[in-house]
């Protein structure tokens, strides 16, 4: 064990305010029961007031707070640092101590369970029933079962093997978290002499920190800081964003099919379904064409047609030109496909994870802010007057946050030139390469320029009005005969 390193500048745990929310275990504990007290009060707010007109505040918390700014805006910035303060992680390492401690079986051992979980578990089951977990009940159905099914494995298996492998985020934050600009690892010369290893002694996920800045990787490390307590050495340290990914480090499969099939489930499928849904062509784009026509002779029922298609187009389109674009890449270098597809594909994280905060903060005002301040105020009984929405769609400064769109596509492609050096080939090559193993890159670019064009050409449709291009003609030309008419007579 070590005491009183000297730091490094850089460091968060020299920087008194910072060290507070990052190192101090008081802090740290303080914030983990409160996090896990919102979220039990929460669900159960949620079972007592199960309609939206009487419950703001279970919704808010998962939807407008959670997921937006403790799970996006912190996984771009510091990194993993919700899995820290994550409510089943928190009685997780309780349960687990109590628990049986077997060792997860193979077939369960496996992170694609979590990536499918959130995919089609999640996502896939949002965009066919969009209203079903926009009411307090069903949000609070949902993170209950999610709650016991972690209680379970927390008791039956050892080192936190939920959240390694079954965890629908889980995998999700380590892919994503190669953006960010924060690294944990150890000041390796106090380590040489070290024969204790306190820090992987405190760890709960059996994880060694001290072998981190080796391996430029921090594992399945959720910043939890338990390490932080046992030994000084621990540093947390604040580097150029995304700098972990311009060298070589282990890659893992699961993680680049979670960056691709997320991209497509959230970024693709969102400009699709509810960008693009909101023009006034909307008729006109082939998810909702080839929604009409399944209409034409199948019941779809409550099932949302128009969403099942975009999604299932955003996905089949996102594999397919990661897919295909990296193979060609693949030949053109003259490099194995697998290589180049694990080694490439990590930059295509920025275009959710930093394109995405486009959505969150025009969101922010758009709803976010008011759902949670009158969510908390009706939960708590404040007795304040409920706010409105701080912004409309009409305030056209909120748009200013488009320009995280386009900074995710500029970042992925400055994260593609530096893994392309991370691959043995001829220069040249790799620059004929390049536009090949960016395809998806370039679609999610050209998705952006498209909706603003869309927009700017055609407009919003009207509420509860739906036309086609050919429709809007023909009533354009039926308003300027009515106004003739009129000036005639």
């Amino acid at each position: 064990m070590v005491k009183n390193i000297n730091r490094d500048k850089n460091d968060i745990f020299s920087m008194f305010i910072l060290k507070t929310i990052f190192k101090n275990q008081i802090f740290i504990k303080t914030v983990q029961v409160l996090t896990f007290g919102l979220f039990i009060y929460a669900i159960t707010f949620g079972f007592i007031n199960p309609e939206k007109k009487d419950n703001l505040f279970t919704t808010a918390v998962f939807w407008s707070l959670f997921w937006p700014f403790f799970m996006v805006v912190s996984l771009s910035t510091f990194g993993r640092i919700f899995c820290g303060i994550c409510p089943h992680a928190f009685i997780g390492k309780f349960i687990t101590k109590i628990g049986l401690k077997k060792k997860m079986p193979k077939n369960l051992a496996n992170p694609f369970i979590g990536v499918f979980l959130l995919v089609i578990g999640w996502w896939l089951t949002y965009y066919l029933y969009p209203g079903l977990f926009k009411t307090p009940y069903m949000s609070a159905v949902f993170f209950l079962v999610l709650t016991l099914v972690a209680i379970l494995f927390y008791f039956i298996y050892d080192e936190m093997a939920y959240c390694k492998n079954i965890c629908p985020i889980g995998t999700m934050t380590k892919a994503f978290s190669i953006v960010s600009f924060t690294k944990l690892e150890t000041y390796t010369d106090n380590c040489k002499s070290c024969k204790t290893f306190e820090c992987a002694s405190a760890c709960s996920y059996n994880l060694k920190p001290f072998t981190f800045a080796k391996k430029n990787s921090m594992d399945d490390c959720t910043l939890c800081m338990d390490c932080t307590k046992a030994c000084d050495a621990i540093s947390f340290k604040i580097i150029k964003p995304s700098s972990k990914s311009f060298k070589n480090f282990k890659t893992k499969k699961v993680e680049v099919w979670a960056i691709i099939l997320i991209t497509a489930v959230i970024s693709l499928t969102m400009s699709f379904h509810h960008a693009l849904g909101r023009s006034a062509i909307v008729e006109d784009f082939f998810w909702v064409k080839t929604a009409r026509y399944f209409e034409s002779f199948i019941n779809f029922g409550t099932i949302d047609a128009i969403g099942f298609f975009a999604v299932l187009y955003a996905v089949l389109i996102a594999i397919i030109l990661s897919t295909i674009g990296m193979f060609i890449a693949s030949k053109i270098m003259n490099v194995p496909y697998e290589k180049v597809f694990y080694t490439l594909g990590y930059a295509f994280a920025p275009l959710f994870i930093i394109g995405g905060l486009s959505h969150i903060g025009e969101f922010f005002f758009y709803s976010y802010a008011s759902n949670i301040f009158n969510g908390f105020n009706q939960a708590f009984a404040l007795g304040y007057e409920n706010i409105k929405p701080l912004a409309t769609r009409r305030d056209s400064w909120v748009h200013i946050f488009a320009l995280f769109s386009h900074l995710g596509y500029i970042w992925a492609f400055v994260l593609m030139v530096k893994r392309l050096k991370l691959i043995d080939a001829k220069k040249h090559l790799k620059f004929i390469a390049f536009p090949f193993a960016s395809l998806l890159i370039i679609f999610y670019m050209a998705l952006n320029f498209y909706t603003g064009y869309v927009f700017k050409t055609y407009g919003a449709k009207k509420s509860g009005h739906n036309h086609s291009s050919l429709e809007l003609k023909i009533i354009k030309e039926i308003n300027n005969g009515y106004r003739i008419f009129k000036e005639l007579s």
